[in-house]
């Protein structure tokens, strides 16, 4: 990215300036985003950087590194993730995928995307990442890092409009992150409730 952008979803300066800064680590910060807090998620890329002592996070560095000394790496308390073993995993895979496909450049993969449906089956063909993480990074890509095709509103579904609160690409403070946790749990809420509701008798006779 050209310039440092301003995010705010880790809620650390230091794990959010690298989020702005570096492509890879947005990917990664994403790729985190599952079953644990987004703030938790999304500082891993700063606390694998740290443990690496880099500055930064390198696809080649990362894909070439011992699998099982990238799982302790991120297994080392405070863990990284709730399943460090498994997310140490993914994150390579990612990671390979980017050094064979992008020769380890993440932001190519939506660099010269023309069209959001373009943008969209790149990031669905990235490890890790199915439809709904890919409509939600490519909202975030659009809403908080100008990144901007044709039709990518469209291309992120419900995660695409303006002014709401449902996913990581709309958080831009401590308030709004509670406005994307509430609807979060609604949301999870009314699933429960639509999967254990039981289908209502026939009428006898």
């Amino acid at each position: 990215m050209d310039k440092e952008i301003t995010i705010r979803l880790a809620q650390q300066p230091e794990a959010d300036a690298l989020l702005g800064r570096s492509p890879l680590a947005a990917l990664v910060g994403m790729l985190l985003d599952q079953q644990v807090p987004m703030e938790w998620a999304f500082s891993g890329p700063h606390t694998i950087a740290r443990r690496l002592d880099a500055d930064d996070l390198d696809a080649h560095v990362i894909a070439a590194y011992d699998p099982e000394a990238f799982a302790a790496l991120l297994s080392e308390k405070p863990a990284v993730h709730r399943y460090p073993g498994s997310m140490a995993k993914r994150i390579q895979q990612l990671c390979a995928y980017l050094v064979e496909h992008y020769d380890g450049d993440a932001e190519a993969v939506w660099r010269d995307a023309t069209t959001g449906d373009e943008l969209l089956a790149r990031l669905k063909e990235l490890p890790g990442f199915g439809e709904q993480k890919a409509q939600i990074f490519l909202a975030l890509l659009g809403k908080r890092f100008g990144v901007r095709p044709k039709g990518w509103r469209e291309a992120a579904g419900g995660y695409g409009p303006a002014n709401i609160h449902r996913s990581a690409a709309d958080i831009t403070g401590p308030e709004s992150l509670a406005k994307v946790r509430a609807y979060k749990q609604e949301h999870k809420a009314a699933a429960k409730a639509a999967k254990t509701a039981k289908p209502k008798a026939p009428p006898a006779g």
